[in-house]
């Protein structure tokens, strides 16, 4: 079961300044500023009240506390929810979107789907149908549109891992593969359609962003 939190623009600059500094210190008016909304403390009131109520920040302005809330673990009527960041897009195909990492919503997924550490995941939307053939888990495959949950704390993966690659700060969903034989890495799409494998070799700007674990259905 999973629910996906839209975010609106105020909410997601309040949200990642929330993470640079503390807003208890700051008035309404003085955060408004930040925002590019200036002199209207009344909105960032409000749109603050709207994270606390998504269960994104810890709000309490009698008392000066304006405190994010990472991946926070909600509680609801059918059982317990933990929401997972969405950071981005990540190709399916040839690295041409970069997974940013300001948050455009969370995904909000019953807590018996995750694994037991949670503290590492993150969620990309797929973009492209370049691994339509690469089971994530028995029956489920990688296809455009879905939700990847992904687990950060993987930075050395293992020969025939599905990883996030980023390449000169463009994120691809790819097989991870070991080519010792030739001293470099093979990035390998799984498709109905045909793509070309992408080669890196030592001194190409290129890390693992994280191991994909899991897959969500839009």
């Amino acid at each position: 079961m999973l629910e996906y939190l839209h975010m609106h623009d105020t909410q997601a600059r309040l949200l990642t300044l929330a993470k640079r500094q503390n807003l208890g210190k700051l008035s309404l008016r003085q955060i408004a500023k930040f925002i590019d909304a200036e002199g209207k403390p009344q909105v960032v009131k409000y749109h603050l009240r709207q994270l606390e109520k998504a269960g994104m920040i810890q709000l309490n302005l009698e008392k000066h506390v304006i405190k994010p809330v990472f991946k926070g673990v909600v509680e609801k009527a059918r059982g317990l929810f933990f929401s997972l960041p969405i950071v981005g897009a990540a190709n399916c195909g040839p690295a041409t979107v970069f997974a940013d990492e300001r948050i455009e919503g969370y995904l909000k997924v019953s807590a018996t789907m995750l694994p037991r550490q949670k503290s590492d995941l993150y969620v990309l939307v797929a973009d492209g149908p370049s691994m339509n053939l690469a089971e994530v888990r028995k029956g489920v495959t990688i296809e455009d549109g879905d939700y990847v949950v992904v687990d950060s704390s993987y930075k050395v993966p293992k020969d025939g891992d599905i990883v996030v690659a980023v390449i000169d700060r463009m994120a691809t969903i790819k097989r991870y593969r070991e080519d010792k034989k030739n001293n470099r890495i093979v990035l390998e799409a799984q498709s109905t359609e045909k793509y070309l494998p992408i080669f890196i070799h030592e001194g190409d700007d290129f890390t693992v962003s994280g191991k994909v674990i899991d897959v969500m259905k839009k």
